[in-house]
């Protein structure tokens, strides 16, 4: 499919599934329907707090890369940072927007773009930060280097994107081959195709340090951690009964808990 295309189709998704937003009942934009998704974020990925350190970046210039219903978002901007957000969606910023005016906040700009077209000058941002975005655009290696160029000389850059052989897309292989009887398909495969919006890609470790060792970066850590995603805590039936959630925690302890989650931040 031309990557145009692919990216339209991926936007039309996002469009009607903010980011997290399925996991609450409450009116829209009230002040219980963003905390029960901020509730929900932060436990079933706590590890995104420590990945970021919001509040070591007071009166820094960041840029996030995706703000979806704006969680991550609103914690830059109560920390104190100059915080840009963008997002593929109109849906995405009029979420944010409505959470920032709720808690009477402000952000520095908020607006609708494209990660592989950032609308920045080189060498702008202390800090480009995106969680679980950037593996979803037809072209993520262009999207990293548009994160590169806009960072300043000695930035920071934090981004997640998905672990192809994290235990949670392990559970996915084995739901699309075997209870959708679609075998044989790849881990790829399944990804691109039965993972969120059309064209989801997911990257080993290596592939990771392979695209990133042409850009004038430093990796100062790449890891996965299992959180309770990835120990079917929260998976639908048949996934989150015992046995399964049983043979998901060997898998870590034999993987690592450091190394088998789904999310591959750096």
């Amino acid at each position: 499919m031309d990557k145009e295309m692919l990216k339209e189709e991926v936007k039309a998704y996002w469009e009607v599934n903010v980011c997290e937003t399925i996991y609450t009942d409450q009116l829209k934009y009230t002040k219980e329907y963003f905390e029960e998704i901020e509730n929900f974020r932060y436990w079933v990925t706590p590890e995104v707090l420590g990945f970021a350190q919001f509040t070591r970046f007071r009166d820094k210039k960041i840029l996030e890369i995706g703000v979806g219903a704006g969680t991550d978002f609103l914690q830059w901007v109560r920390a104190g940072a100059e915080a840009y957000g963008i997002d593929l969606t109109k849906a995405a910023v009029e979420h944010t927007k409505a959470r920032l005016k709720l808690y009477g906040l402000r952000a520095k700009e908020l607006s609708v773009g494209d990660a592989e077209k950032l609308p920045y000058e080189d060498n702008t941002f202390d800090l480009v930060y995106s969680w679980g975005v950037l593996h979803a655009t037809p072209d993520t290696e262009k999207a990293l280097h548009e994160a590169v160029r806009v960072t300043k000389p000695n930035g920071r850059i934090k981004i997640m994107v998905y672990n192809r052989w994290g235990i949670l897309m392990l559970f996915k292989w084995l739901e699309v081959n075997f209870l959708k009887r679609r075998f044989p398909k790849s881990l790829t495969w399944c990804l691109y195709n039965d993972v969120e919006s059309k064209g989801m890609k997911g990257y080993t470790y290596g592939e990771i340090r392979r695209i990133l060792s042409s850009y004038p970066v430093k990796i100062a850590a790449l890891e996965g951690r299992v959180n309770r995603r990835d120990l079917l805590q929260v998976q639908p039936k048949p996934f989150n009964a015992l046995p399964f959630r049983a043979f998901a925690y060997l898998l870590a302890c034999l993987m690592g808990f450091n190394r088998a989650g789904y999310t591959a931040p750096h």
